[in-house]
Parts: structure tokens; sequence; C-alpha cells
């Protein structure tokens, strides 16, 4: 029934509480296909006075910008690599993906392009003002995605343990 799943993790202990689900499909529906995502939201390179700023200057903003989009790139591309070697099946093949931009667009446009036909996804279970500011990633890949999306809450006694 379900070939390929991409399981979003944004690297937080959190988003972990959906691996024993993985787990789950991999066993009860022979998945064969799952590929971890993460979205590294680009660096910012908003400049407010370019008048004022030379074009070396800019030119070293933009340098610096870029290294450290790359650092990010690859700190989240060695995570998912770890996340993978706790997981590895024989028969199942596992992939990364590191994406750059919005978080919730960028997983919906690769949904679309990469034939998913099940997203795994945690909620971090933000309420209240909290919700309200930082929004709901899960929420907003449920509503955009075409495809099943499975949303498992976080263990929230994993985070009162960690304050």
């Amino acid at each position: 029934m379900y070939k390929k799943i991409m399981v979003p993790l944004d690297g937080s202990e959190l988003a972990e509480c959906v691996l024993p689900h993985v787990e789950g499909f991999i066993k009860g529906f022979q998945v064969r296909s799952i590929t971890f995502v993460r979205v590294v939201e680009p660096a910012p390179t908003r400049f407010d006075d370019t008048a004022s700023l030379s074009s070396a200057s800019r030119d070293k903003i933009m340098e610096t910008t870029r290294r450290i989009e790359e650092k990010r790139k690859s700190a989240a591309a060695e995570y998912l690599e770890g996340v993978v070697s706790r997981l590895k099946r024989e028969g199942v093949e596992f992939e990364t993906e590191v994406l750059i931009g919005r978080v919730a667009d960028s997983l919906a446009d690769y949904t679309e392009t990469k034939g998913v036909d099940l997203i795994l996804i945690a909620t971090h279970g933000r309420s209240g003002i909290s919700r309200w500011v930082r929004g709901s990633i899960a929420d907003r890949v449920l509503r955009f995605s075409r495809v099943p999306v499975l949303m498992v809450p976080a263990d929230h006694k994993m985070s009162r343990n960690k304050l």
C-alpha cells in the first residue's frame, strides 16, 4: 500500500517520537523506501542600508551567509545519517534529503515531486500563544499535502524532563 514514506525531522528529540512508528510501518506494511527529510531555513540576506555598503562588503556578507548555510546543511545531513544508522534494516532503502527553504512549503513540494505515498510527522503539541507565534508545521503539512499524513503526538514527558 505505502511504498515510499517521507519522515520530516527537525533535529529535536520530540520529533524523533515518530521513529517507533517508522519501525512499525517497516514491519507491518513491508515498506521498502523511507526518506528522512530535514529542512534548513535559508540564512537571512536582508540589507537595510545597501547604499552605505561597498560591493566588496556586500560580497563578504553574502559569502559569510553562504558558509553559514552550508554548515547548517552539513549538520542537518550528518544528523539524518545518524538517524538512519540507528534504523538500518535489510531490504529497506533509507534515503536522506536536506532541503533549503520554508519548512511546510518545502515538504509539500518534495512530496509531490518525489512520489511520496505517506508522510509520518511528529507534532510538538504547542498550544495557545506558542502555537500562534511559532505556528504548527505539522498542521500546515496536513493542510497542503495531497497524500495521507500520519501525525504522531510528541511525548511531553520527554520535554518536561529536559526543562
